[in-house]
């Protein structure tokens, strides 16, 4: 009987060598997950005051709409064929409740790289919860307003939707956001 218990114990102990380790390996991934998030909240808010620095008319949206998402930074490239992503914040009244990936694939003339913001506001609960029951996307038609001064004096809400986008950097000939897929991710 002896015999046995040896060589289980050590099996036992093996085991929860393992164990440990992996536990100790999915918090370090959750860490870094926690530590992207928080980075993402940072430029997130960093980016909400570019918006609203570049274009004051735009304070009146982040005040008003039921809810938004931003995405500090959409990276976008295309020859022919072309892609774009970026991860967001969604706020609802004000608050932050969870993220975002945007996801866009487009066919046609296009040509060049470029990154920048983007920010979805929503006019009404409704309009958000659409969005947050990903069944939120935007056709070829759709358009966004490049960000100027004064850029949003004439803007109004379309089907619930206001989009705005401010450059970054880059050059691309084609600028449009038709084709953007979204999937929602609650905190």
């Amino acid at each position: 009987m002896k015999k046995i218990a040896l060589p289980l114990t050590i099996v036992l102990i093996y085991l929860g060598g393992i164990l440990t380790s992996a536990n100790a390996q999915i918090g370090g991934w959750k860490a870094n997950k926690d530590k992207k998030t928080k980075e993402r909240i940072g430029k997130s808010k960093e980016a909400i005051e570019e918006f609203k620095n570049k274009d004051n008319g735009l304070v009146s949206f982040f005040n008003k709409a039921y809810g938004y998402v931003i995405f500090p930074s959409v990276g976008k490239g295309g020859i022919g064929v072309g892609g774009a992503h970026g991860k967001g914040i969604v706020y609802e009244r004000g608050k932050i409740i969870g993220q975002a990936s945007l996801t866009q694939a487009s066919i046609g003339f296009q040509f060049g790289g470029q990154s920048y913001r983007e920010v979805i506001f929503f006019e009404t609960k409704t309009d958000l919860d659409r969005f947050k029951e990903n069944k939120f996307e935007f056709s070829a038609q759709a358009s966004a307003v490049a960000v100027t001064v004064g850029a949003s004096a004439d803007v109004a809400y379309n089907d619930g939707v206001a989009v705005f986008t401010m450059q970054i950097g880059g050059l691309m000939y084609e600028a449009s956001i038709g084709g953007q897929k979204f999937k929602y991710t609650a905190f």
